[in-house]
């Protein structure tokens, strides 16, 4: 269900040249408290602007915790708002996107812009996000595979929150190797969730990681309700 915001299809425009296709939903009536800059999970596995939590924390957010939601589709990427120009840059070419939306956050006026990357995203957070002046990296499902240790470790006494969100069955990053990866960030929030998958699949878990995003952005909006109207 979308609940209401005031929606605005955008474009992003990156330094080498690219238009990207995204969408803003604001809060309908108030201001912003934060904003959640969305990076979406792996173009070549299907992941887009539409990937369901991503989604989901646009239909909701707004209304729930007055929160700014900006999404948008990763260079080569398709969805129903369009196509992003470009081709897949393997999290290499997408610090490019990543700069455009932090150009388009400050141009706008957005507050406390935080980087919420699910599986792919959660890599373009840590490979470029450290050097922008963001309150923190929200990482869902991290895989760590396109990001080294040293890119990872660089964020350790950078002043940036960094929350790691790791389910018990992921398929690719379990919560004991992760902890032990992100030991190397003394710092981190470490969050794993029992029964939790790489996907989030349904209610209970797509709940779960919205109140998750919620607590460090507007903590004063959880436990997000569970009915509308409030």
């Amino acid at each position: 269900m979308e609940l209401p915001a005031r929606r605005e299809d955008i474009e992003l425009h990156t330094r080498d040249g690219l238009t990207l296709v995204g969408e803003l939903a604001l809060p309908e009536s108030a201001d912003p408290v934060a904003t959640m800059l969305a990076l979406h999970p792996l173009p070549t596995a299907g992941g887009f602007m539409d990937s369901h939590i991503i989604r989901k924390a646009a239909a909701r957010l707004p209304a729930l915790a007055d929160i700014a939601v900006l999404r948008f589709n990763f260079r080569g990427t398709s969805s129903p708002r369009g196509t992003s120009e470009g081709a897949f840059g393997e999290g290499i070419d997408e610090a490019q996107d990543l700069a455009a939306a932090i150009d388009f956050v400050s141009q706008r006026g957005l507050p406390a812009p935080w980087l919420v990357g699910w599986s792919f995203g959660t890599e373009v957070a840590l490979k470029h996000g450290r050097d922008y002046d963001i309150p923190g990296v929200i990482l869902l499902s991290p895989p760590l595979r396109r990001t080294s240790q040293d890119e990872l470790a660089a964020w350790a006494g950078s002043g940036k929150r960094v929350v790691a969100v790791v389910p018990e069955l992921d398929d690719f990053l379990r919560p004991a190797e992760a902890a032990e990866r992100f030991a190397a960030v003394p710092e981190t929030e470490f969050v794993a969730v029992d029964g939790g998958r790489h996907l989030w699949v349904g209610e209970q878990q797509t709940r779960r990681v919205l109140n998750e995003i919620v607590e460090r952005l507007n903590p004063a909006a959880v436990p997000l309700p569970t009915t509308y109207p409030l």
